[in-house]
């Protein structure tokens, strides 16, 4: 199995997070970013989107960090991670749609501007940050994990840009219950590092 990977990606990182906690054998193919790699083939014909990261195993492939994550767990990280029933699901799914969405443009989209220059409004993601983080803190407050009451593939998701918000001027002192929720992900065996 292998997986197309950008180290400071925190896409990236998430996947490989996830496989390091669910002990999932993959292996990293590091992708030349800046030259384009990613957007010619044969990378372009694995993902037309031509995005990272690509998960390749034995001929089936899958791109997008969420899809990702719940292609590995589903596949081979056990009901641990990824429950098989609806409820359980959809509550791992609106934490991977609050990734998308509510994290995507908030305290990632400042990372993305500072860490990589990327042409996007740091100052209305610095606004947003602020409420998303509150939103998250005020969820954990009297809860271990995001979903579930334990570690699921929703924490691997959420957990990157938190950790990484910093990176874009993003001030995580404010949130208590997240810094502890950080913690616990951080003590759990297997835990992979932040990039």
């Amino acid at each position: 199995m292998k997986l197309y990977d950008l180290g400071p990606s925190g896409n990236c990182y998430k996947v490989r997070l996830f496989a390091a906690l669910a002990n999932i054998d993959v292996e990293l193919i590091a992708v030349d970013f800046l030259n384009g790699e990613h957007k010619r083939p044969p990378l372009s014909e694995l993902n037309p989107l031509k995005q990272l990261p690509i998960l390749e195993d034995a001929g089936h492939v899958v791109r997008d960090s969420q899809a990702i994550l719940v292609y590995l767990a589903g596949a081979y990280g056990g009901l641990a991670w990824w429950p098989d029933n609806p409820r359980g699901q959809a509550e791992v799914m609106q934490w991977l749609s609050f990734t998308a969405n509510e994290i995507q443009h908030s305290v990632n989209a400042a990372r993305l501007v500072q860490k990589f220059g990327y042409p996007l409004d740091k100052a209305a993601a610095l606004a947003k940050a602020p409420e998303v983080l509150q939103q998250l803190d005020d969820h954990l407050q009297q809860r271990d994990w995001l979903a579930l009451d334990r570690p699921t593939i929703a924490d691997c998701a959420v957990y990157p840009y938190v950790v990484l918000a910093p990176e874009g001027d993003v001030d995580l002192t404010p949130y208590s219950h997240v810094a502890r929720w950080m913690r616990r992900l951080e003590a759990l065996p297997g835990y992979l590092p932040k990039p």
